[in-house]
């Protein structure tokens, strides 16, 4: 078939729009959800992702984690002393996932009964005082699940760097830590009191973890660096990184003291990392003036150079990105925007305040890190090239949306949403900021989110209630409406004897939502539409629109009614 110049250009533009479709599909750190079909749940499924009665008897405290893995099995041998806060319970819950194994649960001088339920061990207990403080020690050994597409098919990573050498990490996101130690694997119950990851290694490599560096141990052949994080910490965040790892560093300074900003690369990228990581202090600014303090001043920030494309790893950021602005090179938005700055360094780091620091109970609930971060590129963006900027980069975005299902997942069964909880997530945010009208008050709610959730688990209803209460506009139908269907409402409009109509289609029945139209004169007007009633607006105007008169910052189709 021969085609016309204008139907090559068509067809080009077509396949492109397939093509950054299909990609988006893999879009960033969690959305490998590519089938939509309702999965049918397993006792295991609800094992893992629900509160039971041998769980909630004890509250974590701290973790102290001792590991040594061995390459060339790909095995490792360890064992973590959990530091708990009890009520009386006589079994607890432990979560490790198989082929791993316990071999023997301490507590006190005791060893203590325990049967594995596949990736689950239950641990029976006698005489544990309620409210009291305990510890408990378990030892453990095997062949870690192997990530086979990390970071989305999660698990511990064994692979070589350039120059063929050893490079060992983990990246388990939705996996769980329990893929490769023992824990309370919910994302509702983090170290209160933090954690320490001590890990042996040959001495011709290097451990990077969370945190600081407390101590380096010379055994001769091998080497023990022990690693603490002071704060709180996501079980999945805790991770090493293994490899012939160099560092350089900094200090950015703010109102809030002096932050040490410390960079782990392999030793063949150092003069290429000290290029690309100028942009770490400028996105420290701007996420600060959005979203309040780095909320890990004691712990610092670190970039890791990782063997995969990246994770928001709390202290200990996975940078995998090759050195280059975009998403691997590419500007997810289509705007152009999205190669002005390195992807994996804004959107990771921006999980430190969203994700880490406010981390939702269930990752049902997802679109609390995922939609809020995702949106912090858009804020990185107008705050470094303005308004437009962020905005044409906001609407970019959209085009990976692709309204498969809710957002908000299943509860207790350990399910994310739709891979949708990034760019609408962020579209999301950006209607509301819209309607509040008010950028102030906008970043006021923004910081305040950031104070009043500081270092805390929580859910997307206190959070969407939190926004309302600020905004001063209930916005609870708009959350219900991109949050829980897969309908973008629609603004249908009509002229009639020069007057215009408008309402909301394709929507909840009873939704109700300020929509900005526009007027012959030029500047607009907020009309709140509903749902299915035809609004008459108080203007007079053209026959015919331009569409874009339209306000675009609002995540709503447009459409034209023949009266």
């Amino acid at each position: 078939m021969i085609f016309s110049t204008n139907h090559t250009r068509t067809l080009v533009s077509s396949i492109l729009f397939i093509l950054f479709w299909f990609i988006s599909c893999f879009y960033f750190e969690g959305v490998a959800q590519l089938n939509s079909q309702k999965k049918q749940f397993t006792r295991a499924d609800t094992l893992r992702g629900s509160l039971n009665a041998n769980r909630t008897w004890w509250n974590v405290l701290r973790y102290d984690l001792d590991v040594r893995p061995d390459y060339v099995s790909k095995s490792i041998t360890g064992r973590n002393t959990i530091k708990f806060s009890g009520s009386g319970g006589s079994t607890m819950q432990i979560d490790l996932q198989q082929p791993l194994t316990i071999d023997s649960v301490i507590f006190g001088n005791k060893h203590l009964s325990f049967k594995h339920d596949g990736n689950v061990c239950l641990v029976y207990f006698d005489g544990v005082k309620q409210q009291s403080v305990n510890f408990i020690s378990i030892y453990y050994h095997g062949k870690p699940v192997e990530a086979k597409r990390p970071p989305w098919d999660g698990g511990w990573i064994w692979t070589k760097d350039a120059k063929g050498r050893p490079w060992m990490s983990v990246a388990c996101q939705g996996l769980g830590a329990s893929v490769w130690y023992p824990c309370k694997d919910h994302q509702s119950d983090e170290p209160d009191e933090g954690a320490s990851l001590t890990i042996q290694v040959p001495d011709t490599l290097m451990a990077v973890a969370n945190g600081r560096l407390e101590s380096k141990t010379d055994l001769g052949k091998s080497s023990i660096y022990r690693w603490e994080v002071r704060n709180p910490i996501n079980s999945y965040n805790l991770v090493p990184y293994i490899g012939f790892y160099t560092s350089f560093g900094e200090v950015y300074s703010s109102e809030e003291g002096n932050l040490s900003c410390t960079y782990w690369v392999l030793d063949y990228n150092v003069e290429k990392a000290k290029e690309q990581f100028k942009q770490v202090k400028p996105m420290l600014a701007c996420f600060e003036h959005w979203f309040g303090p780095y909320p890990w001043y004691e712990d610092g920030y670190q970039l890791v150079e990782s063997p995969h494309l990246g994770m928001e790893h709390q202290s200990a950021v996975a940078y995998g990105n090759g050195f280059i602005n975009g998403y691997r090179g590419r500007d997810m938005s289509g705007s152009g925007w999205g190669n002005k700055w390195d992807f994996i360094i804004i959107h990771e780091s921006g999980h430190e305040w969203f994700g880490n620091s406010i981390t939702t109970n269930d990752i049902a609930d997802m679109w609390v890190h995922e939609g809020f971060t995702n949106y912090s590129e858009t804020l990185f963006t107008e705050c470094q090239y303005g308004k437009k900027a962020g905005e044409e980069y906001l609407q970019g975005i959209r085009r990976g949306i692709r309204n498969d299902r809710p957002i908000i997942g299943p509860y207790g069964v350990n399910e994310e949403g739709s891979g949708d909880m990034y760019p609408k997530g962020a579209n999301l945010l950006h209607t509301i900021r819209t309607i509040i009208n008010n950028d102030s008050l906008f970043r006021q709610i923004l910081l305040g989110l950031n104070q009043s959730f500081f270092r805390k688990t929580t859910t997307s209803s206190e959070v969407e209630q939190y926004l309302s209460a600020k905004a001063g506009y209930n916005f609870s139908r708009i959350f219900d409406q991109y949050l829980r269907t897969i309908q973008v409402p629609v603004v249908e409009w009509k002229i009639s004897n020069g007057n215009l109509q408008a309402r909301l289609a394709n929507c909840l029945p009873d939704l109700t939502m300020p929509v900005w139209l526009p007027t012959a004169a030029g500047n607009g007007k907020w009309v709140p539409l509903s749902t299915n009633n035809w609004q008459k607006v108080s203007c007079t105007l053209s026959e015919t629109i331009a569409e874009n008169e339209f306000n675009r910052n609002l995540y709503v189709d447009y459409k034209v009614v023949t009266p």
